[in-house]
């Protein structure tokens, strides 16, 4: 049965569900409130500088060849990817770093510097690692979250107490270094939330991390979703930028449409990849999933204060990927998780493409991002903005041994208001729900609404959860909820018929 969608939102889960429905021999139009699509990837350019506004890591390959070998094809047909060596650098204080380069062997040798007897330690742990990730990312993660049996296997009984168990308790059972606590924690932070809150089992982002490597597409994260945008217009998708969505259209419980753009316009099957809470607000009340006290009480991914710089000279003393945690994460936590606060001490990440890829800067000149993990929901005026510029780079030209603040010849900032204005994000998150135990899985919002039929979400609110892959993985899940969804209706008709 061919249908006509239409998908709310251009991010990487959009552009993922959009190629599989359309492959699957659908009509589908995208609908993209913005003027450039990509969602929270979309790139920011000025003075000859190229920003990434959203992800800048490139984690987990070989989910990316996953989707794109889906339909015949290689992510070298759309985009050139780097390796990177390093693969980032972490600041715990002046002239004191630790740099985490390109193989499990030299990150073992790093370990042994800090810590005599680590790197033993660190294979164990990365073997448990490699073995999560091949049931998780192999398996458990292009589940749709539809039941709590899809988590019961053989193999994952074996792993039940790793989802009792937390990152924090698996780490320190092994390591007593501050340092390498730290570094071996910091992956989990792209789950969204604290390592003491995540089940141990997600020590498959450490494999992804040591096992994998960290790599750069050229010209930035923004190539991989103009790569998606070629495959799938090249499968008959219709993108339409400009269109904001102000209500899904719905008859008798069953969607009929949407109006973007004060237009009504039919479609059989409607799937939002924008902000799960936002598009529950373009449908009636009564036919919501989740309440405002639901939304209240989930564990939110933080926000984020970003800032887009433009330098006149290159900057030393920093790589690609940088870490500055030369203050205490947990009082940062607190800030973010239990109070919540603007952090009085912040732990901050900067990243320098140019570095790597000259494309992201005039020649002689450096493109730096700074991003400052917030609470959702923070106020967020300009005087704080600067206040906490400020902090970081007074800081960052201290830990680097450098003046850089004469360097700057302009700088943008990006925080939860534009979070809100930008992509309609619950209280300006941006991450979405953070992977815990109780928001694991079929504990997450659904794919599918169980109250208005033929109405499907996607993206990092809903399975399996926030990160670049995931989102490729939940646009694949939700595409075949889709299809199975149509050939049941198709084979009711047929009934009826005969």
């Amino acid at each position: 049965m061919k249908a006509s969608i239409a998908i709310i939102g251009s991010g990487f889960s959009s552009l993922a569900a959009a190629s599989y429905l359309a492959q699957a021999g659908h009509w589908v139009t995208i609908y993209e409130k913005n003027e450039t699509i990509g969602g929270r990837a979309r790139q920011f350019q000025k003075e000859g500088f190229t920003f990434d506004m959203g992800p800048t890591w490139y984690w987990m390959p070989d989910v990316f060849e996953r989707f794109f070998q889906d339909f015949g094809k290689h992510p070298s047909d759309y985009y050139e990817l780097e390796k990177l060596n390093p693969a980032y650098t972490v600041y715990f204080g002046k002239e004191d770093t630790i740099t985490i380069e390109d193989t499990l062997e030299k990150i073992c040798m790093a370990f042994e510097r800090e810590e005599e007897g680590s790197s033993k330690k660190l294979r164990h742990f990365m073997d448990m690692a490699l073995d999560n990730y091949n049931i998780a990312i192999k398996d458990l993660v292009y589940r749709p979250g539809v039941s709590p049996l899809e988590l019961v296997t053989p193999v994952t009984m074996k792993k039940i107490g790793q989802f009792f168990s937390t990152i924090s308790k698996e780490v320190r059972k092994e390591f007593t270094n501050p340092k390498l606590i730290a570094i071996l924690e910091f992956p989990v932070l792209f789950l969204g939330a604290k390592p003491s809150d995540t089940p141990a089992f997600y020590s498959f982002m450490n494999y992804a991390d040591f096992g994998l490597g960290t790599f750069h597409p050229k010209k930035g994260m923004h190539a991989v979703i103009q790569g998606m945008e070629t495959l799938a217009r090249s499968l008959g998708v219709t993108i339409k930028t400009n269109h904001p969505v102000s209500e899904v259209l719905i008859d008798n419980r069953t969607v009929t449409g949407i109006r973007a753009k004060g237009m009504d316009i039919d479609a059989d099957v409607v799937v939002s990849g924008a902000d799960y809470h936002h598009t529950e607000q373009l449908l009636p009340k009564p036919l919501r999933q989740y309440s405002e006290a639901y939304w209240n009480k989930r564990t939110f991914a933080p926000s984020a204060l970003l800032f887009y710089v433009g330098f006149e000279k290159p900057l030393k003393n920093v790589e690609h990927h940088t870490l500055f945690f030369d203050v205490p994460f947990e009082a940062h936590a607190v800030d973010i998780y239990d109070l919540p606060n603007w952090p009085k001490e912040p732990l901050f990440y900067a990243s320098f493409p140019s570095k790597t890829d000259t494309y992201m800067a005039p020649e002689g000149k450096e493109a730096g991002i700074f991003l400052i993990p917030l609470a959702p929901g923070l106020d967020d005026t300009s005087a704080l903005r600067e206040e906490y510029f400020e902090k970081i780079i007074s800081r960052f030209e201290s830990l680097t041994q450098q003046d850089v603040k004469n360097s700057i010849i302009f700088k943008e900032s990006f925080c939860i208001e534009d979070f809100v204005k930008e992509y309609n994000s619950y209280k300006g998150n941006a991450y979405g729900l953070a992977n815990t135990l109780l928001q694991t899985a079929f504990l997450r919002p659904n794919l599918k609404s169980n109250k208005v039929k033929q109405l499907f979400f996607t993206g990092q609110l809903t399975v399996p959860g926030p990160g670049v892959p995931p989102a490729l993985i939940s646009g694949k899940l939700v595409a075949g909820l889709v299809e199975n969804s149509l050939q049941k209706k198709h084979q009711k008709s047929k009934s009826v018929a005969t």
